[in-house]
């Protein structure tokens, strides 16, 4: 779903062939927060008659409304108001969202929404972490403006080999995960959201 775009020449945009193979090979397809920004709905990808898109955003804002500190919820870019839109609305819990500018592969900065962040405890939130990157500069720039906390929570933790200590040394308290992909960081499971959508209506 990631490569969605040709972003150099001669690269394929995979999520148009992986998306025609998955229709060619199976009936029906459900999936949880796929990457879904140049496109509407994941029929655009996944060519078949039934495609589910589920989203862990509630489980996620529930998640962190009942650890008991309502802190504001953060989007680290504009791609990610999608889910931190829904997983505060769904809880009652304020958020905001980042501007981010990428300069290379690891290299991102990171604009912060209008508002009083200093003195909040903040969760950002995001569908994917795979380098920490983009997590590791939202967190820097919310400490820098006197943040009390900043903690993160994704979906999908891909996560990169140095990904932790990225994350651990812009200042990320604790870092959380559905169980998607396995890792450590795992706090929250999604086999409920998909054992609703497979059960017959």
């Amino acid at each position: 779903m990631r490569q969605d775009s040709a972003f150099a020449a001669g690269e394929v945009v995979s999520q148009r062939v992986i998306g025609r193979l998955l229709a060619d090979l199976f009936d029906a397809v459900v999936t949880v927060d796929p990457h879904l920004h140049r496109v509407a709905t994941l029929a655009e990808a996944i060519p078949l008659a039934r495609v589910v898109a589920l989203s862990a955003a509630p489980l996620i804002g529930h998640f962190v409304a009942m650890r008991g500190r309502s802190p504001m919820l953060v989007g680290p870019d504009a791609e990610s108001a999608q889910w931190v839109h829904v997983a505060a609305t769904f809880n009652g819990l304020p958020w905001a969202v980042c501007r981010k500018t990428r300069h290379g592969d690891t290299e991102v900065e990171v604009e912060l929404p209008a508002g009083q962040i200093e003195g909040r405890e903040v969760v950002l939130v995001d569908d994917v972490a795979s380098s920490g990157h983009t997590l590791a500069a939202a967190s820097r720039a919310l400490l820098a403006a006197g943040a009390a906390r900043v903690d993160a929570v994704v979906t999908h933790a891909v996560l990169a080999a140095q990904a932790g200590a990225t994350l651990k040394a812009a200042g990320i308290s604790e870092f959380w995960s559905t169980d998607t992909v396995p890792h450590e960081s795992n706090a929250l499971s999604v086999a409920p959201l998909i054992a609703d959508a497979l059960r017959p209506a």
